[in-house]
């Protein structure tokens, strides 16, 4: 038996290694071999293959192990517990790219489905080689990593944080910027999963520059960079008003009213909230978004939407109005309160017929005429039917009494009142009404006589 026997036996070993690997990881593409493959230990025989001499079989190996562990959290512990973790990160400093978007993808898989996971995942010395990866030349493998710490970051502050103190946030940011719409909106969705939990977080993206080059992407030609875009710029304003005020000089205004009319329902979801986040600080803010256009295109998003899409448009209404009656009746000139009766009637969840209670009440507790609007849109009695359905929610019930009491105090139309007299409300709201009654009609007789004798005087 010579030198060539002997290596047709190593490349035959060497062929049917590859030959396994690869259909590994194409059948754990589908859910249904995934049980299947784990109770052949596809797990156990997959983890040698790792520190394979040859480099097509790591990458296919690590790609199997991310397949199988993004398929449920049992898979992924699994994964976690047969000690994969350390050799993905160990062999992400020295491997090809092929192998790093693969093993990145791995570990992303697992960051996903818990804080635990994720803990996991930062615990075997991950974050450095991630944040590393952010700096390779090629865009597949910055992607990747990026993708991976955005799960990690997304699950709590403190997993955030760490993201952070490893120095990802300004990479991230150097991300943003790159020509390549994948990794521009995988950038974007990671600086937003680590500044939605705390001020703190959300001034480091802040810091990093990031608002100056998301801000412009709200315009951009690709959907989804528009739908991270916007959830980013809504979850730095949320915070306070100075990053409010960050957000808003970074000219967004009228720019993402644009982005409520398009097609994408996700654009318009994260479009709207970034529009309540900054309306809810201060009038100062509302009046910004007013006097941009902002209720108008609010108006027709509330009317043109449907169910929970809606929600962050009806509570940006809500929020403008609630600040002066200047600005309520903005939202009754542009004929808000139409769009708010139809959601108060009609929509089937009931935390959607409390926000457009909430929202009703902030536009009629203001002065009668603000009242008489509520009346004449016909939100009154949405308002009164719901607070006595027995099943509503405590909070529907609560937000309608509320609101009913704040637009009755302010009510003295006398048809709009005696519609009220005649339905079933709680005491101490039909008092509020009965009182009213009784002040718009002695103003009534009041004035009377005296238009009588005025009418009188100018005929003698």
């Amino acid at each position: 038996m010579g030198t060539r026997t002997v290596l047709q036996a190593f490349e035959k070993y060497q062929r049917e290694r590859i030959t396994f690997v690869s259909a590994v990881a194409e059948m754990a593409r589908s859910p249904q071999n995934v049980e299947a493959l784990q109770q052949a230990g596809a797990l156990s025989l997959l983890r040698p293959l790792l520190l394979d001499t040859v480099p097509s079989i790591q990458q296919s190996a690590a790609m199997a192990l991310g397949r199988l562990a993004n398929y449920s959290d049992d898979l992924a512990e699994a994964v976690v517990q047969n000690q994969v973790l350390p050799q993905l990160v160990t062999s992400l400093a020295t491997q090809n790219r092929y192998y790093k978007k693969s093993a990145a993808f791995c570990l992303r898989a697992v960051a996903r489905h818990s804080p635990q996971l994720a803990q996991a995942v930062v615990d075997c010395g991950a974050l450095e080689s991630l944040v590393v990866c952010l700096e390779e030349f090629d865009p597949g493998v910055k992607e990747s990593a990026a993708w991976a710490l955005g799960y990690v970051a997304g699950h709590n502050a403190e997993l955030a944080q760490k993201v952070a103190d490893a120095g990802a946030v300004p990479l991230l940011v150097l991300c943003a910027q790159e020509p390549e719409l994948a990794l521009k909106r995988v950038a974007a969705s990671a600086l937003s999963d680590m500044g939605k939990h705390n001020p703190e977080l959300a001034q480091a993206v802040v810091d990093a520059g990031a608002v100056g080059y998301i801000a412009p992407q709200v315009l951009n030609h690709d959907v989804k960079v528009k739908r991270q875009a916007c959830c980013l710029l809504a979850q730095l304003a949320k915070h306070s008003l100075e990053l409010a005020e960050v957000v808003v000089e970074a000219d967004i205004f009228p720019k993402i009213f644009v982005c409520l009319k398009v097609s994408d329902e996700w654009v318009r979801k994260h479009a709207a909230t970034a529009i309540r986040e900054v309306a809810k600080h201060s009038a100062e803010m509302a009046q910004l978004i007013v006097g941009s256009g902002g209720v108008g295109a609010l108006v027709d998003f509330v009317a043109e939407s449907q169910g929970n899409t809606r929600l962050p448009g009806i509570m940006a209404l809500g929020y403008i109005a609630a600040f002066t009656e200047t600005l309520a009746l903005s939202v009754i000139a542009e004929k808000g309160l139409i769009p708010l009766a139809a959601a108060l009637a009609n929509e089937p969840e009931d935390h959607m017929r409390a926000a457009s209670a909430w929202t009703v009440g902030q536009i009629g507790r203001h002065t009668p005429d603000h009242a008489k609007a509520v009346a004449d849109a016909g939100a009154l009695q949405s308002l009164v039917q719901w607070e006595n359905a027995t099943d509503s929610s405590e909070d529907l019930r609560s937000k309608c009494k509320k609101s009913l009491k704040a637009i009755v105090a302010k009510l003295t139309d006398l048809p709009a009142l005696d519609a009220l007299v005649h339905r079933q409300l709680p005491e101490n709201v039909m008092q509020m009404v009965l009182e009213q009654v009784g002040k718009s009609a002695a103003t009534n007789i009041l004035e009377r006589p005296l238009v009588s004798f005025q009418n009188t005087k100018v005929q003698s």
